[in-house]
């Protein structure tokens, strides 16, 4: 799904960052499944009773568990959730495509070696299953079964620091999440990281308020320029949104 487009233009000059790691939210930052996933909710809305728009309205960027709680409580545990979430790539796998510049910049995150994990609010089955049909680049994934709370609570985005490695004393500004939802944006900054935004599935306004410090299009705008001697990953940012 493309976002709303505003009046700014994304025309930022190039600037280099270095982080000592990166963490990618899933579903609009990396893939694109919004059709998949409509298909899936349309699905799962019938099996409950339940008008689909309605679930959609607030069902990305939180996790499965939390959304069908609202509905039916006994549906609302990992072994269900994991179930359903499963069939979504094998079902519906044909819907779904890779975010623009996805593919290159996780192949070039690896041709460095550089430390870069998935934090998403979908469970492993749904996460693997999708870098399995898409052919993508395995990380260190954390997905939601790690953690209690789901974005916008900071949690999982701390795990992710913990999973890559890096001590407990280090800045955390000097890690890097990259988001496409508010929600989630929000999740990264209360980890103490800064924030790239995709303006993929949300606007640039929904992104700037929760309180990105970039926002691009898509991932073409992020290049991996190199790993440095002391293991930072240098990134090149190009043409971000003007105006703040």
């Amino acid at each position: 799904m493309i976002a709303p487009k505003t009046e700014r233009a994304f025309r930022r000059a190039a600037e280099v960052q270095s982080f000592n790691g990166i963490l990618f939210d899933m579903d609009g930052t990396i893939v694109d499944s919004t059709d998949a996933i409509t298909k899936h909710w349309h699905k799962i809305g019938k099996e409950l009773g339940v008008d689909p728009s309605a679930i959609l309205l607030t069902s990305h960027g939180r996790r499965s568990i939390e959304t069908l709680a609202l509905y039916d409580q006994n549906k609302a545990n990992w072994d269900y959730v994991s179930y359903i979430e499963g069939l979504i790539p094998i079902e519906y796998g044909a819907d779904a495509v890779e975010v623009p510049g996805a593919r290159s910049l996780l192949a070039s995150l690896d041709r460095v070696n550089a430390p870069w994990a998935i934090v998403t609010s979908g469970t492993r089955a749904l996460a693997t299953g999708w870098l399995d049909v898409m052919d993508l680049s395995y990380p260190k994934t954390l997905v939601a079964e790690d953690v209690s709370a789901g974005k916008p609570a900071p949690e999982c985005y701390r795990l992710g620091i913990d999973r890559l490695g890096l001590i407990a004393g280090q800045v955390r500004t000097q890690v890097l999440v990259v988001e496409d939802s508010p929600a989630g944006v929000l999740a990264g900054k209360a980890a103490g990281c800064q924030v790239l935004g995709l303006a993929t599935t949300h606007s640039t306004e929904q992104l700037k308020d929760s309180g990105a410090d970039w926002i691009v299009e898509d991932l073409r705008s992020v290049l991996v320029v190199g790993l440095s001697a002391d293991g930072e990953i240098q990134i090149e940012i190009r043409n971000a949104l003007q105006g703040f």
